[in-house]
């Protein structure tokens, strides 16, 4: 039975279980169907639902060789943005829900993190080094709107002198430019913005509810003007869907003054390869098989390679190709690829209550 037509304004076909986990796989009887929208009408509207949670501990820490910092903060699970490529659909399997649908609309916020935070930063013996946002679900995805976990844990970490360094894809963070501001003039502050294409109507059906492109471009240029470090990732390259973008991002990206800019090539973990090739037998039918064999010839013949270091270097002609390209463009457009510094020596611990220390 062909996969019926995914929600408007979603970046996943469908909402299907994880197997990885044994779980009981569920499927809409085809019968019943042929006979439900005559007798109930259209199926409702796919919303997003939030449910609150309340962990006892909310800063991750990681030993992973590969990865610039070894501890982060997120302050919501699941993501509306609804990139199809995202890394972290995978987590929702974790919690018996689907990777595809489930992640971009049930979601889970939470709400105290900015305490339990502090509550962590006044521990006797914490030692401070960058903290990472961004790594796992947007910090800046719509729900922020309401709830405003980002800014609180950003209020934290600017009492503290703690540095934070945030990757997003939503102009939302310009809602918090005053702080960001004002951590960078404490050298305790970068942030990196994805930009992984400048045409609007493909970011539409790639990250349906992230910023436009000239959104994000534009944040980039206002949070350089207000003197934080901004950082460009064009992040994944998508071979024969997104990588003609990827010198005019570099250009576009030098003339928004950012610091630095970087490429990472798509990956596909766990089940985000099957919703990837479903996603392209959806909206790119005529080139589906061509844009898999351009990833499988980087990844050593498979769709995804999981090793440390190997997973973020893809191999052969054609990764070669993208790194002499990148290289290129970074050369013409005078991009100066400074090295973020953030200083962690001037981190003092917050008191526990929150009340600001008496002079």
């Amino acid at each position: 039975m062909p996969t019926p037509p995914a929600p408007h304004g979603r970046g996943a076909q469908s909402g299907a279980l994880s197997r990885r986990f044994n779980l009981a796989e569920r499927e809409a009887d085809g019968d019943w169907l042929d006979d439900a929208e005559a007798i109930d009408g259209p199926a409702p509207k796919l919303r997003t639902t939030v449910t609150e949670e309340h962990p006892r501990a909310v800063l991750t820490f990681n030993k992973s060789p590969d990865i610039p910092f070894d501890r982060s903060v997120n302050a919501y699970r699941g993501c509306e943005h609804g990139c199809i490529y995202c890394f972290a659909r995978p987590t929702h399997a974790y919690h018996d829900l689907s990777p595809g649908l489930d992640f971009e609309t049930k979601l889970f916020a939470k709400p105290d993190a900015a305490k339990i935070l502090r509550r962590t930063f006044a521990k006797p013996g914490y030692a401070p080094e960058i903290m990472a946002m961004g790594t796992n679900t947007d910090p800046y995805q719509p729900i922020e709107g309401k709830y405003g976990i980002t800014r609180e844990i950003l209020e934290v970490c600017l009492e503290a002198k703690h540095p934070v360094a945030i990757t997003t894809k939503s102009a939302r963070v310009l809602r918090d430019i005053d702080l960001l501001s004002e951590l960078a003039k404490q050298q305790l502050v970068a942030v990196s913005i994805s930009v992984t294409s400048l045409d609007p109507r493909l970011s539409g059906i790639l990250e349906p509810r992230a910023s436009s492109p000239a959104r994000r471009v534009d944040a980039l240029a206002r949070l350089a003007a207000a003197g934080v470090p901004t950082h460009c990732m064009i992040s994944p390259i998508i071979p024969a869907i997104t990588d003609h973008h990827m010198e005019a991002i570099v250009d576009e990206a030098a003339t928004a003054g950012v610091r630095a800019a970087n490429w990472i090539m798509l990956r596909l973990p766990h089940e985000v390869a099957p919703l990837f090739r479903e996603w392209l037998d959806t909206h790119f039918p005529d080139r589906a098989g061509k844009v898999m064999a351009f990833v499988q010839e980087m990844r050593g013949g498979r769709d995804n390679d999981p090793g440390f270091h190997s997973r973020f270097r893809p191999t052969g002609a054609w990764a070669d190709l993208f790194r002499q390209r990148f290289a290129l463009a970074v050369k013409r457009s005078g991009l100066p690829q400074q090295r973020l510094e953030l200083d962690c020596s001037a981190f003092t611990p917050p008191p526990v209550d929150g009340q600001l220390r008496l002079l």
